[in-house]
C-alpha cells in the first residue's frame, strides 16, 4: 500500500531544510557548506535530505524560488484600489524588513559565488522579472496620477528602482556597517527622489 504523505508535514519539513541551508550558506558560503552540515543544522538524516532535494544546488534554487514566490504573492495581495506610490513605498519597507535578517548578507555572498551557473542565473532572472512585473503597473498608475515623473517610460523607471534595490542589497553583502535597519529610511528617500516629479 502506498505511503500517505501529509502535505502540511511535508511542507514544514521542506521549509525546515531550507531554513537550515540558508543559515549554513550565510555562515560558510556555498562551497563551504556540505549537505552533511545542512543535515546537522536541520536535525535530519541524509536520506531525508535527498528525499526533498537531490543536490545542494537544487536546494539553493529552492531558496531563490521561494523568495520569488513570496514577491509574487506580496504584489498579488496588494489592494487593487491602493495608492500607487504607497504600494511602491510599502514594498521598499517590506524589502528592508526582509534584508534585516542577519543571514542575508552572507547568503547574498553565497549566491554571488555561483553566479554564472545557468540554473542559478535563470532563477535570478526570473526573480528580477517577477519584481519588474510586480512594480511596473504601480509605477504606471503613479505616473497617471501625477505622483511620479513621466520623463522616462514606466518600464525604464521601474528598472532604475531595481538598480537602487540591487545596489542596496550588494552593499549589505559587502559592508558590515551598512545595515538594513540603519539604511531603510535612506533607501526609501533615494527611491522617492528618483521618482519625484521635477519642479523645473
Amino acid at each position: 500500500m502506498a505511503r500517505t504523505v501529509d502535505p502540511e508535514k511535508h511542507r514544514a519539513r521542506r521549509l525546515l531544510i531550507i531554513d537550515a541551508a540558508l543559515t549554513c550558506f550565510a555562515e560558510s558560503g556555498y562551497a563551504g557548506t556540505s549537505t552533511a552540515a545542512i543535515c546537522r543544522r536541520a536535525g535530519i538524516g541524509s536520506g531525508t535530505f535527498f528525499h526533498y532535494f537531490p543536490t545542494k544546488q537544487s536546494l539553493l534554487l529552492a531558496i531563490l524560488a521561494l523568495g520569488t514566490d513570496e514577491t509574487r504573492a506580496w504584489f498579488a495581495a496588494c489592494p487593487a484600489d491602493g495608492s500607487p506610490i504607497a504600494v511602491v513605498e510599502a514594498y521598499l519597507d517590506h524589502t528592508s524588513a526582509q534584508m534585516a535578517d542577519p543571514r542575508m548578507p552572507g547568503f547574498v555572498r553565497a549566491v554571488g559565488a555561483v553566479v554564472g551557473e545557468p540554473e542559478v542565473d535563470a532563477a535570478l532572472d526570473e526573480d528580477t522579472r517577477v519584481l519588474q512585473d510586480g512594480l511596473e503597473p504601480w509605477i504606471v498608475r503613479a505616473q497617471e496620477a501625477g505622483e511620479v515623473r513621466t520623463d522616462l517610460p514606466a518600464h525604464d523607471l521601474t528598472s532604475w528602482v531595481l538598480v537602487v534595490l540591487d545596489g542596496f542589497l550588494g552593499r549589505l553583502a559587502t559592508d558590515a556597517a551598512f545595515t538594513a535597519e540603519k539604511q531603510a529610511g535612506t533607501l526609501r528617500d533615494a527611491v522617492r527622489r528618483l521618482l519625484a516629479v521635477s519642479e523645473v
